[in-house]
């Protein structure tokens, strides 16, 4: 997920104000005016006119921890790769296995540049050895795209139909039961990370998939662009007494910094090394050779000198993108990447990168906060048990 720009200054996290939006260039969704419509107040992201917030993000927030949320989460990346060299090109771009994936079975992963840096992370659905759907970032979609065409030395065929998709991500401990009424597909036994292609509130051809960004289960689900409103009404009809409401970017970010999911663009980027960033687990050394495995293998063999930490505040504040974290003595140590004030938690939290030497939890940091020195503590990822 990518870093959000919001010109409404008193939404806190990783938001950063700036001058006026300019509507005419701005991309709309297949929903942008049900947003309008329902009172969302809007900004620009990645170039689309987004709802960042309907009524609160702690209210937004809370709904997805407790009950159902829908986010439109459209703006995302959609690349259809197939043939018979639809894996063999997956495996050279990407890190983690693509081979140990089945039929309806999707993974994270990410696509690692030829210094070893990350290009994006992303999702990779198998729909069968020779059709797959990568979902990429919205802000990277050209990127992205010009990234792995570039590396397309095979006979797969790709094509970017990210335009042609509208995406609603359905999270909630009560996602599946309301929704299971709406199709014949049982999802309410389907696993965490696969998917299924089906009828689903009356519409043919629809991706169910078991995946998410806020730690509390649930949905995306994928449809064409002229099915959007009609899906969007059965799904909110269906959630009802379930409570469900919509939810904008600034509680999905909230929601996955309590689980100290990465954000591209805060705190995973080009620079910075799977390794580094905690991706070790996506990042698979020991299959074929893919772009940029030389230099992650050069970092694992020298050792890593920063890690991805999270941590909580003791004092008070709240930590921001781009504030320094310091030792006891005031020495720069790191930097904040990400940070909220979280609804679930009642305190202040946040991702940063430090030196080796204060990864461990307990380790206590400062971070700086207007001049000031703030205490704070590591810990372990999740912030939020469930």
């Amino acid at each position: 997920m990518e870093r959000y720009i919001c010109k409404y200054s008193y939404i806190p996290l990783i938001f950063t104000t700036f001058g006026p939006l300019n509507y005419k260039n701005m991309k709309s969704t297949a929903l942008s005016e049900v947003h309008i419509e329902l009172g969302a107040k809007m900004a620009e992201f990645a170039g689309y006119n987004m709802p960042i917030v309907y009524t609160s993000i702690k209210e937004e927030h809370d709904a997805v921890r407790n009950n159902l949320g829908v986010f439109d989460v459209s703006h995302m990346g959609e690349f259809m790769v197939e043939g018979a060299d639809a894996a063999k090109l997956i495996q050279k771009v990407t890190s983690n296995d693509v081979s140990k994936l089945v039929d309806g079975q999707a993974q994270y992963s990410c696509l690692p540049n030829e210094d070893g840096g990350i290009v994006d992370d992303l999702l990779i659905y198998r729909f069968n050895e020779e059709k797959y759907m990568l979902i990429v970032n919205a802000s990277n979609i050209d990127k992205d795209w010009n990234w792995i065409t570039k590396h397309n030395d095979t006979s797969a065929t790709m094509s970017n139909v990210s335009d042609n998709y509208t995406l609603l991500a359905v999270q909630g401990p009560k996602a599946a039961e309301a929704l299971q009424c709406l199709t014949e597909v049982d999802i309410i036994n389907q696993k965490y990370y696969t998917f299924s292609v089906g009828q689903f509130a009356g519409i043919d051809n629809v991706i169910i998939s078991a995946t998410g960004y806020t730690g509390s289960g649930g949905f995306e689900i994928y449809v064409k662009n002229e099915d959007a409103k009609a899906l969007w009404d059965k799904v909110f009809e269906a959630g009802r007494e379930a409570g469900i409401l919509p939810i904008g970017l600034a509680a999905r970010d909230t929601l996955r910094l309590e689980m100290g999911f990465c954000l591209y663009g805060n705190d995973i980027n080009d620079n910075t090394s799977p390794l580094e960033a905690g991706l070790g687990w996506i990042t698979k050394l020991k299959t074929d050779d893919f772009v940029g495995k030389d230099k992650i293998l050069a970092v694992k063999e020298r050792g890593i000198k920063r890690r991805l930490i999270g941590f909580e505040m003791i004092d008070r504040g709240i930590p921001r993108h781009d504030y320094l974290i310091v030792d006891e003595n005031e020495n720069e140590i790191g930097i904040v990447t990400s940070g909220t004030q979280s609804p679930s938690l009642g305190k202040a939290i946040g991702l940063g990168y430090v030196d080796i030497a204060f990864k461990d939890p307990d380790s206590k940091i400062y971070i700086q906060v207007r001049n000031k020195k703030i205490k704070a503590k590591v810990v372990k990822f999740p912030f939020y048990k469930n």
